[in-house]
Parts: C-alpha cells; sequence; structure tokens
C-alpha cells in the first residue's frame, strides 16, 4: 500500500503541484495550530464548538482550513482551549522585499 507521505514526496519533485502546496502552506500553517490546541485542550470539536458558542460543524470547516477565520473568530478559539492568540510577523525569506 502507496503512502500519502511517499506520494507527497513524489510529487513535490513537480513544479505545479510544489507551487500549488506552498501556496497553500498559511492555511496547512493554521489548521494544525488548531487542531493541536484543542487536542491539548482535551475537548473534542462538539464541546470546542458549544464553548464557542458555533455548530461542530463550523469548527470542522475551521481545522480543515477551508476558511479564514476573522481575529475575533480566533479569540474566541483561543479562549474556548485555555490558550492565548498570539499574531507574529516575519520575515518572508522566500521574497524579497519591495
Amino acid at each position: 500500500m502507496t503512502k500519502v507521505r511517499d506520494l507527497h514526496e513524489k510529487w513535490m519533485d513537480d513544479p505545479a503541484y510544489r507551487e500549488a502546496y506552498e501556496a497553500l502552506e498559511e492555511e496547512f500553517t493554521l489548521a494544525s495550530a488548531l487542531i493541536e490546541a484543542r487536542a491539548r485542550a482535551g475537548i473534542t470539536q462538539e464541546e470546542l464548538a458549544r464553548r464557542m458558542e458555533t455548530t461542530q460543524s463550523t469548527v470542522a470547516r475551521l481545522e480543515g482550513g477551508r476558511v479564514r477565520p476573522s481575529t475575533r473568530t480566533l479569540e474566541r478559539f483561543a479562549k474556548a482551549t485555555g490558550t492565548r492568540l498570539k499574531i507574529i510577523f516575519e520575515p518572508d525569506t522566500t521574497r524579497h522585499a519591495s
């Protein structure tokens, strides 16, 4: 059976795939951070939704990276998971400043 990780590594040799994947990096990073915060809090999507006064499907969309949440939503997420929202700007080493 072929593993997704192995396919991903193979596909990364394709410039079009690599470009598309790298374009989604921020969404993947945010989705991972949300999932990790919920896991550290030891709560289900349903419990998180209750604490945020939203639905489980909304939480699933947030964690799936299919939506770009507002700062207000991220603050509610942080409060519901007992974490603190911290937004930082880092130099982009892949581009030159204009």
